[in-house]
């Protein structure tokens, strides 16, 4: 019967031949045909409906305007910026929502409250009634009437069970009742299940169909047990948590999908319950059991708690997780059943957000949908804690339950807290079932769901956003996106659909570049244009090592227009220097060829061919167009790698070089070192290694180029070992070091060191006696040969005669150039010592002369001269003396005479170098006494002071007073002497710290420092009184002192000499004080009375209010007022309209403009604001000063007045004579001292003349 009030033709509900059931209408695509579907939500103008609308970003940021940019370098696409395109797929359930608006205009079934979904869909309304719709959107049942509704209020809560077959309805004024959804029939009314007079908030069915919850909006939770016993039906009632103990406003019992409906955890049918300030997990079977709390952190008041349990696979198992929420932090407990039976309960990583949640519901395992306070919805993924998408919700219109949580239908008999939290609640408003939830508006329903992987993508192309669909695509290919439905788990099906997927992208992209590529405007636009689109294709054809798509399919539409042909070949060489492409085809490469040839790009060239696979190049054009350009790098490579020759590059190179030291031919010189260096140590050039069959062959053959006698171009001019020669004359520092790296390599190598003997015999026989190199190219060479004699494994041999001239090289004192390089040099021979025999005595006198210090150090070592090696260290800034004589006096090994010179050098220099801290250190532990260190400081006295100092410092920190008790005390009253003389501020810390001197010898010598500070202390002290007490005072209390009452005049004579220098000059500084303030004031009363007595001139010739001109006028006396703006009146008018404004008129008058004023009138009262003195008519300014001038002068005939008193005299005369007039203080203080002279240069301005 209650089917019958609405029917489809009532309400216009369109026939379907063949409904769909509701699981395919909610994973369904979006169709625009399908009758109950509203299309793709980006049609809807939101403020971010998907989420690839904030990620346009980088086509909006691209440089295609900037001129800057055009030429840009190449780049690369970044396969770290992440794309997650739309994840949602927003729907409008269209049958549900005409419906609802349906039954509330035409069978007032009100607005809708609740609506929770399984396999059907029940929306509960303001009036009571709850409407059932099928999988086809259909309305199936009608459940309640306008009458119960007017009994029981609005439906408050919804819950159906896990078959679907019963509806539990909760109402505003407390009842229950109990619905069969297979025929619609009433089966139950709960009234007594908890206190009246409170709101149902949730009704929940667990997994056991017998079992429900309920909460009140007393904040209670009871547990409704349903029974039915001989044929009757009944609810019994338990209370869970009571509201006086906090009050619960939310909870969610752990119901289990399908799949799971036999996991151990079930049959504990857990509850979960939000209060207001904690979380509780509870148990209902098989008795009721806490198994957890956790309190809340501080949070607003008026956030909402919410709840939503989902089963998450951890570690290989599926347990219950309990995500749960107040405030912007979500919370995640994992529910686990231990093997012996409890239920273990483990906080997870904690989820932090920016908002105030008021809705939280899962959509699968590792996403989360959220609803914050401004109805934004937010797509969050659990696992990396990134927000994948956000949608605007406002156009939905959601439920708010407040209402309901204020009890307005029993009387609103709630907390306030309780209250405050309903202002945002939405608990009724959002249901979630099998991967969907339903959000419910005050006229529509809407339906959220997971986009599938290609459905995402295309949302995509539908934008022409290729670039984001081809990162969305490669980052479901990687395995790296997020909310990810469709894909198949293995790996290399995946890949393989996702590959045939970005193949198709990829020439659509390339489509839509040509299609899309502006046909006119400059070049640069073009380019820009195809430099924005060509790097995409080609990097992602390389991911997906499809180069056959890039060379073939792509580049012959892209070859079709020449802007982008050149774009594709540009962009190839930031792939190939990276050798990410290797391989190019022949077209391809005969047409990048011609392109950076034809461009003048020829090192770009260059860089490219040492880099591609020698077997895809054609070596004759490639070798021509080197050899044109002077690629050397390049043609180095190719003959290297295509034809193994390592020596046509350099014949060919050493041929066109070296002749007049030009900028290229030192690039190219330089290159020719570097190529024989890498020929020598094994290295390809550029880059890479020589195979390793050949690294001997290679290196042979270049040290045969190298001392080869004459060239195979051999001229008359020509010199023997011209290669050898040539490297020389270049750079013959360089050339050696490359040939001093090779030695390095030389071990157990018969044939190389013949080579390194050789090639060392052709470097003397070239540059010794040559007058074409320089002594500094031949020092290099001296140098050279003495590391290379140095070493320990030395094979070489060298003429005595030829190592003197090495020995005289480095002892050179003239030369300055490499210093240090040479003596290091020279001490490595040294201290090999076994290639030749030097003559000490003459090696010694050439290091002294060139300062080879450490040569010098050496040589005296050896013959234990320790005592000159302190000389040498002196000399030597750079050298540390302490750590050598601290390890020779210290360490075994030296004889007690050798140790005695050293100590009598020390003492010998120890003003001229050491620091008195570094002689303290190590002699007080060399040392028998301190006092021949002490006395050698005794004619410097500041030099001796820091050094008793660091001495007594020293002392007191290692605990070695014994060892210089004799001398102790001297050294303690030398220093207190030392310190009254330079360092007095330091004696009292000295005096504290130290307790080893003797009192009387301590004040003997501290009373003339004393006596000073006591001088300083009585001085200081009579400043003080002076500015306190009169002078004759003080003289006389000095003249009264014991101290002073015998003493002579003599003895008093610089005190009180002094005190009297101090009067004279306090007293010239008063008056020259004086005199200035007196200057500046008079100049200031002069620029005052000048400004006072300026004329003023009037901008027209007639009043401003009557309009008539004053000459006119036949009054016999005509008195007008002309003010500082230029305004002029007739006194008379002025008053007049005074007078009709109600102002009385006072015996002192201020006038104001009566056209400048802001206020109604020409004359007003009392001036409120300051400022408003400006506004005073300049002719009354001047018969106020001159009566300010006038007292001045009556004030000053009283000689008894102070000058001090002057001031507030004159300031109360002003006061007391009109209010309405300010005067600044500068201005009484320079009448009250104006002389009469001045005064009478004033004269008062007739007030009708202005």
């Amino acid at each position: 019967a209650q089917l019958e009030t609405i029917d489809d033709k009532e309400f216009d509900i369109p026939q379907v031949d063949t409904p769909p059931t509701l699981e395919s209408i909610l994973n369904e695509l979006e169709d625009e045909e399908e009758p109950f579907v509203l299309e793709d939500t980006c049609v809807l103008s939101t403020d971010n409906m998907d989420a690839h609308s904030c990620e346009t970003s980088s086509l909006a940021s691209s440089d295609s305007g900037d001129p800057a940019h055009l030429k840009r370098k190449r780049k690369t696409v970044d396969l770290n910026t992440t794309v997650h395109g739309s994840v949602l797929r927003h729907n409008l359930l269209k049958g549900i929502s005409a419906q609802i608006v349906s039954a509330a205009d035409k069978v007032d079934a009100g607005l809708p409250t609740a609506i929770t979904v399984s396999s059907v869909i029940a929306v509960g309304t303001s009036h009571g009634l709850a409407l059932v719709f099928d999988t086809n959107q259909a309305l199936r049942l009608c459940l309640g009437t306008k009458t119960t509704g007017a009994e029981f209020g609005a439906v408050s809560a919804l819950s159906i069970n896990h078959d679907c077959s019963r509806l539990l309805c909760g109402f505003a004024n407390g009842q229950i009742t109990m619905w069969d959804l297979a025929n619609g029939k009433l089966l139950r009314t709960i009234t007594d299940a908890h206190p009246p007079g409170t709101a149902i908030l949730h009704v929940k069915f667990t997994d056991d169909p017998t079992l429900a919850v309920c909460n009140d909006s007393g904040g209670s939770v009871f547990e409704l047990a349903f029974r039915r016993m001989m044929g009757m039906r009944s609810c019994d009632s338990r209370c869970l948590f009571s509201g006086s103990k906090g009050e619960v406003c939310c909870i969610e019992p752990l119901r289990a999908p399908p799949d799971f409906r036999d996991h151990p955890i079930t049959h504990h049918s857990l509850l979960a319950m939000a209060s207001l300030t904690k979380i509780l997990v509870i148990g209902l079977k098989p008795s009721l059991k806490v198994w957890m709390t956790f309190p809340y952190n501080k949070s607003d008041p008026s956030s909402v708690p919410q709840l939503a349990w989902h089963f998450v696979p951890v570690q290989k198992t599926v347990n219950p997780v309990l995500a749960f929420c107040k405030g912007d932090i979500v919370h995640f407990l994992l529910v686990k059943k231990e093997e012996s039976g409890a239920i273990h309960v483990i906080k997870q990583r904690q989820l932090h957000l920016s908002c105030d949640i008021i809705s939280l519901s899962w959509i699968n395992s590792s996403t989360l949908v959220l609803v914050d306070s401004r109805e934004k919805l937010l797509v969050v993924d659990r696992p990396s804690q990134e927000v994948l998408e956000t949608l605007d919700l406002e156009q939905v219109q959601l439920v708010y339950n407040s209402r309901h949580f204020k009890s307005l239908a029993t009387g609103g008999n709630v907390s306030q807290a309780l209250a405050l939290v309903g202002e945002k609640a939405c608990y009724q408003s959002v249901s979630s079932y099998a991967g969907q939830i339903v959000y419910l508006g005050t006229k529509s329903a809407h339906i959220m769901t997971l986009r599938n992987w290609r459905e995402r993508i295309d949302c995509l192309l539908k934008q022409d956003h290729f670039v984001e669909a081809l990162s969305l695509s490669w980052s479901f290919h990687e395995g790296t996106a997020k909310a990810v439905v469709g894909l198949f788990g293995d790996t290399v099906k995946r890949k393989g659909v996702i590959s045939d997927k970005m193949v198709e992208i990829l020439c659509k992209f390339a489509e839509y570049a040509l299609k899309k590529c502006p046909e006119q405007g400059k070049i640069q636009v073009m380019e820009q244009h195809f430099q924005d689109v060509v790097p995409v294709l080609v990097d992602y054809c390389l991911l997906l090592q499809r180069a056959d798509l890039l060379f073939n399919q792509l580049y012959d539409r892209l070859v079709e227009n020449m802007v982008a042909k050149g774009v594709f070949l540009e962009a190839l060489e930031s792939y190939i220097v990276v050798d990410r492409l290797g391989h190019l085809t022949t077209p391809i490469m005969r047409d990048l060829l011609a392109h950076y040839h034809d461009n003048g790009m020829m090192d770009s060239l260059e860089r490219c061919i040492v880099h591609l696979d020698v077997t895809s190049l054609d070596i004759q054009q490639v070798v021509q167009v080197c050899w044109e350009n002077q690629l050397y790098d390049a043609m180095i490579y190719i003959f290297n790698s295509g034809i193994n020759d390592y020596l046509t590059p350099m014949e060919v190179i050493e041929s066109v070089f070296f002749s007049s030291w030009t900028d290229e031919e030192v690039v190219i010189g330089n290159k020719l070192l570097v190529y024989i260096s890498c020929c020598l140590a094994g290295r390809a050039y550029p880059l890479g290694d020589i195979p390793e069959d050949l690294v001997v062959q290679v290196k042979n053959q270049v040290f045969e180029f190298l001392i080869r006698l004459h060239s195979a171009d051999l001229s008359e001019e020509e010199e023997v070992f011209p290669f050898i020669r040539t490297l020389l004359h270049f750079d013959t520092r360089e050339f050696l070091n490359v040939l001093a790296m090779t030695f390095e390599d030389f071990k157990n190598d018969k044939q190389a060191l013949e080579y390194q003997q050789r090639i060392v015999d052709i470097l003397l026989q070239v540059m010794v006696d040559n007058p074409d190199f320089i002594p500094s190219q031949v020092g290099g060479l001296f140098t050279f040969l003495a590391r290379q004699l140095a070493k320990p494994d030395n094979t070489l041999f060298v003429n005595r005669n030829l190592f003197d001239q090495v020995l005289e090289f480095l002892c050179c004192p003239d030369d300055d150039s490499r210093h240090t390089e040479r003596q290091q040099v020279l001490l490595e021979l040294l201290q090999v010592g076994t290639v030749v025999q030097f003559n000490e005595g003459r090696l010694l006198a050439l290091a002294e002369k060139a300062k080879f210090y450490q040569i010098c150090e050496f040589l005296y070592e050896k013959q234990h001269l320790y005592d000159r090696i302190i000389d040498c260290y002196l000399r030597d800034p750079l050298r540390k003396i302490f750590s050598f004589i601290h390890n020779l006096l210290s360490m075994p090994g030296y004889s007690p005479e050798e140790k005695q010179t050293v100590k009598d050098k020390v003492l010998q220099h120890i003003q001229v170098r050491l620091s008195p801290g570094a002689s303290v250190c190590f002699l007080s532990c060399s040392c028998d006494d301190s006092c021949p260190l002490s006395c050698s400081f005794m004619n410097l006295a500041p030099l001796l002071l820091v050094f008793l100092t660091t001495l007594s410092l020293y002392l007191r920190e290692c605990h070695q007073l014994r060892t210089f008790l004799p001398l102790e005390r001297d050294l303690h009253e030398l220093l207190l002497d030392l310190l009254c003389r330079y360092a007095p501020q330091q004696l009292l810390s000295f005096l504290q710290a130290s307790q080893h001197y003797r009192l009387e010898e301590a004040i003997q010598v501290l009373s003339p420092i004393i006596v000073m500070l006591l001088k300083e202390l009585t001085m200081k002290v009579l400043n003080c009184m002076s500015s306190f007490i009169s002078l004759p005072a003080i003289i006389q209390r000095i003249l009264q002192d014991p101290v002073y009452g015998t003493g002579k005049l003599a003895e008093l004579q610089g005190l009180i000499l002094g005190m009297m220098d101090s009067f004279n000059y306090e007293q010239i500084l008063l008056e020259t004080t004086t005199n200035l303030l007196n200057h500046d004031l008079h100049w200031s009363l002069a620029h005052l009375r000048a400004a006072v007595t300026r004329g003023l001139h009037p901008r027209q010739d007639y009043c401003n209010i009557c309009l008539q001109q004053y000459k006119r006028r036949q009054d016999s006396v005509e008195e007008i007022i002309v003010f500082i703006c230029g305004h002029l009146y007739h006194v008379q008018c002025l008053q007049q309209k005074d007078s009709g404004c109600g102002i009385s008129l006072a015996a002192h008058q201020q006038w104001n403009c009566f056209k400048c004023s802001s206020s109604h009138g020409g004359r007003g009262g009392p001036s409120i604001e300051p400022n408003r003195e400006c506004s005073t008519s300049l002719a009354q300014v001047s018969i106020f000063v001159y009566d300010l001038f006038f007292y001045a002068s009556f004030i000053d005939s009283f000689q008894y007045v102070k000058p001090t008193d002057r001031h507030t005299i004159l300031q109360s005369i002003l006061l007391t004579t009109t209010k309405q007039v300010f005067l600044p203080f500068s201005f009484i203080h320079s009448c009250s001292y104006a002389n009469s002279g001045s005064r009478g240069m004033l004269e008062p301005i007739p007030a009708h003349i202005g």
